[in-house]
């Protein structure tokens, strides 16, 4: 049986970088030839493979074995969609829970490459230009978009005038031509108060009022109640497609385990690039007693060994509000180019295995990218246990009425 890292081989990304989706299509088609999901994949797949690909692939690979560490659902007990998918937690979740993706969508080539490597699915690209009617029907729409600002100007013409422009709109055009049973969407805590609360008024207005679907008030969950120690408060909302008459949704309770750093801090010492050098430790320092001074709080944050973590974010302040002491290092001699020496205190950064343990990534994923690269993409991510724990709640109502 053919393996997918084999295929992969042969189609060169570095060339298809260049002849737009076609190894989303191929991948998408390779992952729901079986199944039916859409033969909108598997004409484009044919038609990439004919124009890029210098040997007829098909044959050899229709039996495909996908040597990921998440590969397709043999079984499914319903389908999604994975929008803006990021590095794919959203992903994992949904498939622990038994789904089955029929169409992912991120247009950050770097998170692709991530994507492609832990599912053996290339990510299609900018959901913009991508036409909501080649979208596979699916059970649950999923998504952790981007927080932007709306126009009020809207008020007589719907979602249509009210959103267009922003990403929430091509959510909602998906929503609107293929009416899924349910949705999942992910946004940050400010989402609550964006302009001035405008931002999430509109957004409940338009799948209420608009796309006609049940959405129980959206609940504030932090990661850290669902078993990683991580301080992330992120805002869920959920919907229900009305005509399943499901009029009432409980998010999951909090888990009384208690968490901290230890659980997942690195077994063995790690490599001394992690570790701050000595001008940076300053710098830290004066920085945080200026803004002291001015009655302020602002500045690095230590998190011992028995607590949680900050939220880990994009920026130089998620790993500063992060720095943990590990004092195993033995040979401090420097392995990137730093101004002074390394400290010997034993202040570190937290390694991207240790952000992805943070959002409940599972130690099998893998990380085909710079650290520079991994830290954006767990701090753009979801905390898997805290989507799984809500998703699980979410499924087991449509479940009910399928029975």
């Amino acid at each position: 049986m053919k393996k997918y890292s084999e295929l992969r081989e042969i189609v060169n990304i570095d060339v298809v970088k260049e002849k737009g989706e076609g190894l989303s299509y191929l991948t998408h088609y390779l992952h729901h030839r079986k199944n039916g999901v859409s033969q909108y994949y598997k004409q484009n797949a044919e038609k990439f493979m004919t124009d890029f690909v210098s040997e007829p692939l098909f044959p050899e690979y229709l039996n495909l074995k996908f040597d990921v560490p998440f590969p397709p659902k043999k079984e499914k007990k319903f389908t999604f969609i994975d929008l803006f998918a990021g590095i794919g937690g959203f992903r994992i979740a949904m498939q622990n829970l038994g789904g089955n993706c029929v169409f992912s969508s991120e247009i950050d080539n770097y998170a692709k490459k991530t994507y492609d490597a832990n599912f053996g699915e290339v990510p299609f690209g900018d959901i913009t230009k991508i036409d909501e009617n080649d979208v596979p029907e699916h059970d649950v729409l999923c998504a952790g978009f981007p927080c932007q600002s709306f126009s009020i100007a809207g008020k007589r013409k719907g979602f249509k005038d009210e959103t267009r422009g922003t990403l929430f709109f091509d959510i909602t055009r998906i929503i609107e031509a293929k009416k899924p049973k349910a949705f999942f969407l992910e946004n940050v805590k400010g989402l609550r108060n964006h302009d001035k609360g405008r931002t999430l008024k509109t957004i409940l207005k338009v799948l209420r009022n608009d796309l006609n679907y049940f959405v129980p008030e959206p609940k504030i969950i932090n990661a850290k109640d669902f078993g990683v120690p991580q301080n992330r408060e992120r805002i869920f909302i959920i919907g229900f497609r009305k005509d399943l008459e499901i009029d009432e949704f409980e998010y999951p309770k909090p888990l009384k385990k208690k968490v901290k750093f230890a659980d997942v801090k690195e077994k063995d010492a790690v490599s001394v690039k992690y570790y701050l050098s000595t001008v940076y430790q300053n710098t830290l320092r004066n920085h945080k007693q200026r803004h002291a001074n001015k009655g302020n709080g602002f500045g690095f944050e230590i998190i011992p060994d028995d607590k949680c973590a900050n939220a880990i974010v994009v920026g130089g302040m998620g790993r500063e509000r992060n720095i943990v002491v590990d004092c195993r290092l033995t040979d401090f001699t420097p392995v990137t180019k730093i101004k002074g020496e390394v400290n010997r205190d034993g202040w570190r950064r937290m390694t991207p295995r240790e952000w992805a343990r943070l959002q409940g990534f599972p130690e099998k994923f893998i990380i085909p990218v710079s650290d520079a690269q991994a830290y954006k993409q767990f701090g753009n991510s979801v905390a898997i246990p805290a989507i799984q724990a809500t998703a699980k709640q979410l499924i087991a109502k449509i479940a009910k009425k399928d029975a």
